[in-house]
């Protein structure tokens, strides 16, 4: 037996108004965490791509002036999200 998946279902379903505020919820969560565990000033953004939603956490880089603070407050973001 062979499965082949409903691209069109799957594609509806990702595209749904249900997944969207399953994904920015999960991003607020992350966002949550990081505040919680680094003190910093995050935000959350999401869209709905060509082909599904989706959502980052911002950090707060505009606070550090070169690219290894920006890489540290991401990771600092990301390690809040666990």
């Amino acid at each position: 037996m062979r499965f082949r998946p409903n691209r069109n279902g799957i594609n509806s379903l990702m595209k749904s108004d249900e997944a969207g505020a399953e994904v920015r919820r999960i991003a607020e969560r992350m966002k949550a965490a990081a505040e919680s565990t680094t003190g910093g000033d995050f935000r959350t953004d999401s869209a709905l791509g060509a082909h599904r939603w989706r959502a980052a956490v911002i950090g707060d880089y505009a606070k550090h002036g070169d690219s290894e603070g920006t890489r540290r407050a991401l990771l600092r973001g990301l390690d809040g999200a666990e």
